[in-house]
C-alpha cells in the first residue's frame, strides 16, 4: 500500500465527531469545574460531562471489538485524543484514563472476564476504570533484579487473594466519591511463598500480577479496606483525580486474577506501549492550541508598531518553528499508531516507534508552549490568555504515563542494546542481512 496521509472516511468521521464533542461537551465543562477551588472537587464536577461521553459511546469505543466494544484503529484514537486535547485536556483525560484502565483487559481478557467489562459496554452511568500502577516510592526501578519490586502485595489465602499497599497517581482510582472506582486493574507483587530476604539474582517480573478489584469488592470488604490518604493538587489537568490511596487487607476471589504471577509486567507495560502513542497525540493537541493562539494574537496585535507582529521576522521564526514541530509530532504519532497495529517489523521495532512518539512529542509540547510564550511576550503571562495553562498542562507529559527519563528512554535503550536490534525495521521492514 502506498504511503498516504489522507484521512479515510472512518478517520475523517472520527475527527469530526471528536471535534464536535470537544467544542460542545468538553469545553463547557471547564466553566463548571472552575467554580470549585480544589482539584478533587473539580474532578467531581466533571461527572455529568463524563456521563455524556459514556452515553455517546466513548467508553465502548475504547474496548476492543473482540470483547464487545466498538474500538477502531490506534490512528483513529490518536486523532480523537488530539481533537480533545486541543480544546479541553483536563476533562478529556478522565475519559482516556478509563481507556487505559481497560487496556489490560483488551490485551489479556478472556471470556470469563466479560462481567468486568459489562458496565463499560452498557452506555449508561459514569463508570470509571483505572490502571493502578504507580506507587509513592516510584516504580521506575521496580523490575530490577535483586530489587524489592512493587510494594503493593497480594497473598493467596484459599480461594481469595489479599491485597495490601499504597498507590499514587493512578487516574480515576478513587472513583467519583473517593471510595473506589468501578474497576481497578491493580498491579501488585505476589508474596504468597516469599521470604523476607531477596536473592540478588531474583527477577521481580516473576511475581508481578494484575488483579481486578471492583467497587463491589471494596464495599464488601468494609470502609477501612480502601482509603484516600491524600488528594494531590496539580498545576495542570486541574479537574483530574489521581490520589494517594491505600489498600488494607482487601480480599477478592481468585477469579479476579487477570494476569497470574509472571505475566503481569508484560501486560502492564504492553498497556503503556499503546498509551505512549496517545500521549504523543496529547502533545500534538497542546502544540496545535499554542500555535492557533499565538498566530491569532500575531495577526491582530502590533505591540504599537507599524505592522502586525506576524510581519516581524523574530516572531515568524518562532511561530514557524512551532508549526514544524507540531507537524513533525503528528506525523510521528500517526506513523507509530499505524505501525503498532500493522507493522512492518516485529513487536519491538514497532514498540520503539511508540516510545519515540511519547518521548519526542511530550518534550516538544513543553518547548512549543514555552516558545509561544516567548513569542507573545509578557501578555502571555496573563491568565486570561491560554498560554500559561497550556504550559502547565504540557509539563506533565514527559513525566507521566511512564516518565521519559526513568522509564521510556530506558526502554528505548534496552531495545538498542538487544543483539537482534534492527533500527529501521518499523519503517522499511526487517533487514535482509
Amino acid at each position: 500500500m502506498p504511503v498516504d496521509f489522507h484521512l479515510g472516511p472512518s478517520e475523517a468521521g472520527t475527527r469530526a465527531a471528536a471535534a464536535g464533542f470537544a467544542q460542545h461537551v468538553l469545553k463547557p465543562a471547564k466553566a463548571e469545574y472552575l467554580k470549585h477551588d480544589s482539584c478533587h472537587e473539580r474532578f467531581q464536577a466533571t461527572q455529568p460531562t463524563y456521563a455524556v461521553a459514556v452515553k455517546g459511546g466513548l467508553l465502548k469505543g475504547q474496548i476492543s471489538p473482540a470483547h464487545g466494544g466498538s474500538g477502531g484503529s490506534l490512528v483513529e484514537a490518536a486523532i480523537m485524543v488530539e481533537e480533545c486535547y486541543a480544546v479541553e485536556p483536563s476533562a478529556a483525560l478522565t475519559i482516556f484514563a478509563t481507556g487505559l484502565g481497560l487496556t489490560p483487559l483488551n490485551i489479556a481478557g478472556k471470556p470469563e472476564h466479560a462481567e468486568f467489562l459489562a458496565p463499560f459496554l452498557s452506555g449508561e452511568g459514569a463508570p470509571l476504570a483505572s490502571l493502578v500502577f504507580s506507587e509513592p516510592g516510584g516504580v521506575a526501578n521496580a523490575l530490577e533484579k535483586g530489587a524489592p519490586g512493587f510494594q503493593t502485595t497480594a497473598r493467596r489465602e484459599g480461594d481469595e487473594w489479599v491485597i495490601n499497599g499504597e498507590k499514587m497517581w493512578a487516574t480515576n482510582s478513587a472513583g467519583w466519591d473517593f471510595k473506589g472506582c468501578d474497576l481497578a486493574c491493580v498491579v501488585c507483587r505476589d508474596v504468597t511463598e516469599t521470604s523476607d530476604s531477596i536473592a540478588p539474582d531474583a527477577d521481580p517480573k516473576d511475581r508481578v500480577m494484575i488483579i481486578l478489584v471492583t467497587r463491589a469488592d471494596l464495599d464488601r470488604n468494609g470502609a477501612d479496606a480502601f482509603k484516600v490518604l491524600r488528594h494531590i493538587s496539580t498545576p495542570g489537568h486541574t479537574s483530574v483525580s489521581g490520589p494517594h490511596v491505600k489498600y488494607t487487607n482487601v480480599r477478592v476471589p481468585a477469579k479476579n486474577v487477570l494476569c497470574p504471577p509472571g505475566q503481569g509486567a508484560q501486560v502492564a507495560f504492553g498497556s503503556f506501549d499503546a498509551s505512549a502513542v496517545l500521549v504523543g497525540a496529547m502533545g500534538v493537541g497542546l502544540m496545535r492550541a499554542a500555535f492557533d493562539a499565538a498566530i491569532a494574537f500575531a495577526k491582530k496585535d502590533s505591540r504599537n508598531g507599524a505592522v502586525p507582529l506576524l510581519e516581524r521576522q523574530a516572531f515568524a521564526d518562532l511561530l514557524s518553528g512551532i508549526k514544524m514541530q507540531t507537524e513533525a509530532s503528528r506525523a510521528l504519532t500517526w506513523k507509530a499508531a499505524h505501525a503498532m497495529e500493522n507493522g512492518p517489523g516485529d513487536y519491538n521495532a514497532r514498540r520503539e516507534l511508540a516510545l519515540a512518539a511519547k518521548v519526542y512529542c511530550s518534550e516538544a509540547a513543553v518547548k512549543v508552549c514555552t516558545d509561544a510564550i516567548n513569542a507573545v511576550g509578557i501578555t502571555a503571562y496573563d491568565l486570561n490568555q491560554p498560554f500559561a495553562e497550556l504550559l502547565n498542562t504540557a509539563v506533565v507529559l514527559p513525566i507521566f504515563d511512564g516518565g521519559n527519563v526513568g522509564i521510556r528512554r530506558r526502554h528505548m535503550q534496552q531495545l538498542m542494546l538487544s543483539p537482534t536490534y534492527d533500527a529501521w525495521a518499523a519503517t522499511f521492514g526487517p533487514s535482509k542481512s
